[in-house]
C-alpha cells in the first residue's frame, strides 16, 4: 500500500486529493492546523475512527511554520509521495499580509523540502505552484512562460517554484511543480471570487441577499474543474522523470463572463444586482491567465473536459441545494466579500 503526505488537506484541492489516493488504494496522511474550531469540513466524509481496522486516513497536527515537527512527522510516515498543497492562498489577502504569505506559501516549502531531505525519505515530491507567478506576462503562458508576478502571493509561489526545482537538480529528489491556472469547484472557499459570485446567486434567489458587491470584471482567467486538477497532480508524480507542468482548459473569460452565466443559471439579472466597491481591487491587477497545457497533454495524457460556464452552472447548482438542504443557520452566516 502506498503513502501519502498531504499539507492543505482541508482545502478544496487536498480533500479531492485525498478522495483520488483513498479510491487507489493509498493509506492518506493529511497535516491539519490546531485551532479550537473545526476545519475539517471538506474530508469529513472521509474520515473513519483509526481504531477501526481498515481506516486508511490519518490527520496530524502540524504547520508549514514549524520545521522541526515536519522533519519528524515525515520520518515517521516515511510516504511515498509528498503533496505541498498548503499556502495561504488568497491573492487579494496577501497584499495585506505579505509577510505571512512569504513565511507559508513561500518559506513552508522550503521546510517541507528540507524535512524530506533531512528524514532521508525516499519519496516524490509535488509543489503546487501557480498561474499568478507569470503576472504580467501575455498568454497564452506555458512552463517556458517569464514570471513576472503581480502580489505577494505570486512572488512566494516563484519562490517555492524555483526551490523545489533547485532541491530536484541539487539532491536528485523526484520533486515537480504543478503550474496550475485556476481550477474551481463547490467546495472552492466563499472569499474567492467563483464561489462568492455563484453563493451570492443562490442567496439573491432564495430572498435572503440583494447585492453582490464585486471588483474588477474585466479580469480575464482560465478556470477548470477542481477535481481534474488533482487528478494531473497524481500523474506527474507516476511519471519516468521529474518535471514542470502547466494544467489549463487555455479558454479565457472575463470574471464578468463567469459572473453572467451564475446569475443567468439561477434566473436572475445580474445587472440589477451586482454592485461596483473599490475595496476589492488589488494594488496590482494581473490582467490575462489563460494556460497552454501541451506538454501535460502529450506527457501525462492529462487533459480537461469542464468549462467555465459548465463549472459556474455546477456551483449554482451546489449552492442552491445546500442553501436549501442547511436551512436558516447557512443563510445568516456572514459573507466575507473579498475579491480575488
Amino acid at each position: 500500500m502506498k503513502k501519502a503526505l498531504i499539507t492543505g488537506i482541508t482545502g478544496q484541492d487536498g480533500s479531492y486529493l485525498a478522495e483520488l489516493l483513498l479510491s487507489k488504494g493509498y493509506e492518506v496522511h493529511g497535516l491539519i492546523r490546531r485551532s479550537s474550531t473545526f476545519n475539517t469540513s471538506r474530508i469529513n466524509h472521509l474520515y473513519v475512527d483509526p481504531h477501526e481496522t481498515d481506516a486508511r486516513l490519518f490527520l496530524h497536527y502540524g504547520d508549514l511554520s514549524d520545521g522541526a515537527r515536519l522533519v519528524t512527522l515525515v520520518a515517521s510516515i516515511n510516504p511515498d509521495e509528498v503533496y505541498n498543497l498548503a499556502a495561504q492562498s488568497h491573492v487579494r489577502v496577501s497584499f495585506d499580509e505579505p509577510e505571512h504569505t512569504a513565511d507559508t506559501t513561500g518559506v513552508g516549502s522550503i521546510r517541507l523540502l528540507e524535512a524530506v531531505r533531512l528524514a532521508g525519505v525516499d519519496c516524490r515530491f509535488y509543489q503546487a505552484s501557480s498561474s499568478e507567478m507569470f503576472g504580467a506576462s501575455p498568454p497564452p503562458q506555458n512552463e517556458e512562460t517569464v514570471f513576472y508576478p503581480r502580489s505577494p502571493y505570486g512572488a512566494a509561489k516563484v519562490y517555492s517554484y524555483w526551490i523545489t526545482k533547485n532541491y530536484r537538480e541539487a539532491y536528485g529528489m523526484f520533486a515537480v511543480n504543478g503550474i496550475l491556472f485556476n481550477h474551481e469547484s463547490p467546495r472552492r472557499g466563499e472569499t474567492f471570487v467563483t464561489r462568492k459570485i455563484t453563493r451570492a446567486a443562490a442567496r439573491i434567489k432564495a430572498g435572503v441577499e440583494q447585492y453582490l458587491y464585486m471588483g474588477n470584471l474585466d479580469a480575464v482567467r482560465d478556470w477548470g474543474y477542481a477535481p481534474e486538477y488533482v487528478e494531473g497532480m497524481w500523474r506527474m508524480l507516476q511519471a519516468d522523470a521529474p518535471d514542470d507542468y502547466v494544467l489549463a482548459t487555455g479558454e479565457r473569460h472575463t470574471v464578468r463572463d463567469f459572473l453572467i452565466t451564475a446569475f443567468d443559471h439561477a434566473g436572475l439579472d445580474w445587472e440589477a444586482h451586482v454592485k461596483f466597491d473599490e475595496r476589492y481591487l488589488r494594488p496590482t491587477e494581473v490582467d490575462a491567465l489563460v494556460g497552454d497545457a501541451t506538454r501535460a497533454r502529450r506527457a501525462l495524457g492529462w487533459e480537461a473536459t469542464v468549462n467555465a460556464m459548465d463549472l459556474a452552472r455546477i456551483m449554482v447548482d451546489a449552492d442552491i441545494a445546500a442553501l436549501e438542504s442547511e436551512g436558516k443557520p447557512w443563510v445568516d452566516r456572514p459573507v466575507l466579500n473579498y475579491w480575488v
